[in-house]
């Protein structure tokens, strides 16, 4: 069974999900949420394995709580769901670890489809995606990423720890709580095998980082 949660603000849209995903037999609907908040706080409680995120909620955005449900747990897979194609919100969910977005109108046969792919490694991405879209994904895919184990906003975050700032001023710089930071910093660690912040300056300078 796929352990699913749905994140979305409009009752009867997230009453359609949850009936249209109860009827797939392998997926199991743990849980809905219909703030930022509430979903950061119902994931470390349900333990999901796929999170249907709406983009615009009410309180944190669905990009903020993306990147705080991943940092909390990594193994979570969240797919991003938007009801135009908003290139801008779309790009920093999958910055934050999205694994791809779906347009609110996609049939429910699609939802289920990507439900069922995102939780088996693959990507999704909407029939619709913008030109800019796709053209800023091929650049990023173009160029060598430093660190390649870890998520975008983990580079991001290991690339301000060796400019120097503290976990305070890093929260203040990206707009996320000072627990969230802490989750990363200790996520890098783990995936960088290292034991402590100074190593990782280490490793993070020697991949071009902290220059800024």
């Amino acid at each position: 069974m796929i352990k699913v949660m749905v994140v979305e603000d409009h009752p009867v849209f997230a009453e359609g999900l949850v009936a249209l995903l109860g009827d797939a037999p392998e997926i199991d609907v743990v849980g809905v949420a219909s703030t930022g908040e509430a979903a950061v706080d119902l994931a470390g409680r349900v333990a999901p394995e796929v999170v249907l995120m709406d983009l615009h909620l009410p309180g944190i955005t669905g990009v903020e709580a993306t990147a705080r449900i991943l940092a909390d747990r990594p193994e979570t897979v969240v797919l991003a769901l938007t009801m135009l194609t908003d290139d801008e919100s779309v790009l920093a969910a999958i910055r934050a670890g999205a694994r791809g977005y779906l347009l609110k109108e996609s049939t429910g046969e699609d939802i289920v489809r990507s439900v069922r792919a995102v939780a088996a490694g693959q990507v999704v991405f909407g029939a619709s995606t913008g030109e800019r879209l796709l053209s800023v994904l091929a650049t990023t895919a173009a160029r060598p990423r430093p660190l390649p184990e870890l998520t975008d906003r983990e580079v991001e975050i290991l690339d301000l720890v060796a400019v120097g700032l503290n976990n305070q001023a890093i929260a203040r710089r990206l707009v996320l709580s000072e627990k969230t930071v802490r989750n990363h910093v200790s996520n890098i660690f783990a995936k960088l095998h290292v034991s402590d912040r100074s190593a990782a300056v280490v490793r993070a300078r020697d991949a071009g980082l902290g220059s800024g």
